[in-house]
């Protein structure tokens, strides 16, 4: 199986786009969605439908941070106390909210926070507290997310994202966590002897200063993980964030990567 894993899509319709060709070119035979599919851009309703068929079609589709937004943001009116939430999630979420249709609003809000695949199981965002939304920043917090993953023996891997950057963690010989640092387009070797903890990064928002999209490939007949960017359309994505009236600190974050 390869098992295409996309994380973070944030409303970008030309990202996800993207990253699903790239991956049909790689050869990924099935797809995993994990999660934050809105907020932040221009096309909530259209990526809501496209995951909504891939989900037919076999994907898994998860539950993040962003979909549980849209929920507590439902007629928010602007002397709410949501509405002083100035971070940009909270600012696009009740603009997101009445982009979307109440069964598509429903579809979010019913999704799983986890799912498990084989020797895989996929969160968004931590295995030990999925509902709280933390994230997978350093070895400690890794080591908590695949220590609750592998109280199920057959896992060996755990794929999330949240944190819109690539990372890769595994345990050795010992209990110490160690990190591994990706490099695109490069596969790496993931023997499933060890366990391993990666987040995939995000398609639709990247920020480490590089505006192509991101996803994952995990082949697991080869053993292999590999770490993709895709280039795609950014500034027309960007305008579309313009066009829509959104907060243009997330038009420029797609131009830049930022």
């Amino acid at each position: 199986m390869k098992l295409a894993l996309l994380s973070d899509v944030h409303s970008n319709l030309h990202a996800l786009e993207a990253c699903l060709l790239h991956a049909q070119t790689q050869g990924a035979d099935r797809i995993a969605v994990l999660g934050d599919l809105v907020g932040y851009g221009a096309y909530p309703s259209q990526v809501v439908a496209r995951c909504q068929a891939l989900q037919a079609q076999g994907a898994i589709v998860l539950r993040g941070n962003h979909e549980e937004l849209v929920q507590r943001h439902a007629g928010m009116t602007p002397g709410s106390d949501l509405s002083k939430d100035q971070t940009l999630g909270s600012q696009t979420s009740a603009w997101t909210h009445d982009q979307l249709t109440p069964a598509q609003r429903f579809w979010l809000e019913v999704l799983p926070l986890t799912a498990h695949l084989e020797q895989c199981l996929l969160v968004h965002a931590s295995a030990d507290a999925p509902e709280k939304w933390r994230y997978i920043t350093d070895e400690r917090l890794a080591a908590l997310s695949l220590d609750a993953a592998c109280a199920n023996p057959e896992v060996r891997y755990v794929f999330g994202g949240h944190v819109h950057h690539p990372s890769l963690y595994y345990r050795g010989t010992g209990r110490q966590l160690m990190a591994f640092k990706p490099t695109a387009g490069v596969a790496i070797p993931v023997a499933s002897h060890r366990r391993w903890i990666a987040t995939v990064g995000s398609v639709g928002q990247p920020r480490d200063g590089n505006p192509r999209a991101m996803y994952a490939l995990f082949d697991d007949n080869a053993g292999q993980l590999t770490f993709h960017r895709v280039a795609y359309d950014h500034m027309a994505a960007a305008r579309a964030v313009r066009e829509a009236g959104l907060p243009e600190f997330c038009a420029r974050r797609l131009e830049t990567g930022q």
